[in-house]
């Protein structure tokens, strides 16, 4: 029998058909990939709405004359920190702080009236007012050293090191005529306080929010006041690519976008906008030696460092501004009659042995000013310093906080003096 032929068109049919169905079966599937997504994106934004109280941090800033760039005065302050489930609500005062309103002048001159002042681990923007570590202090020294009757108040802002803070002092702690201030240091002041770092934010460091300090023609510092009109002088930045907006601003408004973007499932990538902002000051006379031969990584985590045994020459410079600005501290504390004293924070400044803390110490101790350390304490006592912070953003949770109090009130009682 002859075999019967294939006709082409009968050939045609039956791969179409094949093809047809190959389609049918792919865009099924990612008709089901698509619909599990959205019901997966549909079902965590309303968990996560539910959940959450609110989606991101907010924190209103204002400018004001003589001190800078500071939080607004008697305004609610969200955190977010979606990584630890720490959700705070607070309340700066009326100076701008987040903490409790200052006392009356009276009421500190009559007992050992102690201020704070530092950055983001003073402000602790992460933890409710009741349970900051100063507030912590005055509980437990009511009850271990009622005699001395201590009252505290704390001077915070993140992201400023101790000339930035000198305002802080100038305008509102020497109203209450403290017996003891603690400037409260973290490892990152060494390059806050010079004026270069505020650049890889994108700040002209010649018009600077914050009080800054510069050399003159024979070197020697001078304190430069914030400058009101900031705004008009920042440094141009690369424009943003349109995926990138988009998505920024989906995770504004989506408590499920926020929830991704939180897990950095994908980074934008910053460093040519850092690369873009260090060149451009290594061009400038008074930078192109301290800058040679740095990439933008190593300036944007230059406190990383200061724990090296020898410094690059831009981070020589910064330990010379840090000591000025403590100098100018010291200064305005001996005019007062104040005692002055300062407190290393963390486990990233260490402790004695540490290069980041003998830096410090080193600083302090040619100027008369004790340091100690709350990290040192820790040890001491056998606490797991990580128990003491948020694993998160690596400021102190509630434990932390609790710890910092006992180092203070441990340091108090060998140094009732200060309160004399």
């Amino acid at each position: 029998m002859k075999p019967r032929s294939i006709q082409p068109d009968a050939l045609t049919n039956f791969f179409s058909r094949k093809y047809v169905s190959a389609l049918r079966a792919v865009a099924w599937n990612a008709l089901l990939i698509v619909s599990g997504l959205l019901l997966i994106a549909v079902v965590g934004e309303v968990y996560l709405r539910l959940a959450n109280p609110f989606i991101e941090t907010s924190e209103p800033f204002k400018f004001v004359d003589g001190v800078g760039l500071i939080r607004e005065p008697n305004a609610e302050i969200y955190y977010a920190n979606w990584d630890d489930d720490n959700f705070i609500v607070s309340r700066t005062n009326s100076q701008g702080f987040l903490d409790r309103e200052p006392i009356s002048p009276e009421r500190a001159a009559d007992g050992c009236h102690i201020a704070f002042i530092g950055d983001s681990y003073v402000a602790a923007i992460q933890a409710p007012i009741a349970d900051k570590f100063h507030v912590r202090l005055e509980e437990i020294a009511a009850r271990e050293l009622p005699h001395l009757d201590v009252t505290t108040q704390a001077y915070g802002l993140g992201g400023t090191g101790q000339i930035n803070q000198l305002p802080f002092y100038d305008e509102y702690t020497r109203l209450l005529s403290p017996k003891l201030v603690v400037l409260v240091f973290y490892i990152n002041d060494y390059t806050n306080n010079f004026p270069i770092r505020p650049a890889l934010y994108g700040f002209e460091p010649d018009r600077q929010p914050f009080m800054f300090a510069q050399r003159d023609a024979n070197g020697a510092f001078k304190l430069r006041p914030a400058d009101p009109e900031f705004e008009r002088f920042l440094l141009p930045r690369l424009p943003t690519a349109w995926h990138w907006k988009a998505w920024r601003r989906l995770v504004r408004v989506s408590y499920f976008a926020k929830w991704v973007d939180t897990k950095n499932l994908w980074m934008y990538d910053e460093t040519p906008q850092t690369r873009l902002w260090k060149d451009m000051m290594a061009k400038r006379p008074c930078c192109a030696s301290l800058l040679a031969g740095w990439q933008p990584a190593d300036w944007s985590n230059a406190f990383g460092q200061i724990t090296e045994e020898h410094l690059p020459p831009v981070l020589e410079e910064a330990l010379e501004y840090t000591a000025f600005g403590i100098d100018e501290f010291k200064r305005r504390a001996d005019r007062d009659g104040a005692s002055l004293a300062i407190m290393a924070a963390t486990s990233n400044m260490g402790m004695r042995g540490d290069p980041q803390f003998d830096r410090l110490y080193a600083i302090a101790e040619a100027r008369g000013i004790p340091v100690f350390s709350d990290y040192e304490y820790i040890v001491r006592q056998g606490y797991d310093a990580e128990g003491g912070l948020w694993s998160n953003d690596r400021h102190w949770n509630a434990t932390g906080h609790q710890w910092a109090a006992e180092a203070v009130l441990e340091w108090l009682k060998e140094n009732q003096d200060v309160c004399d």
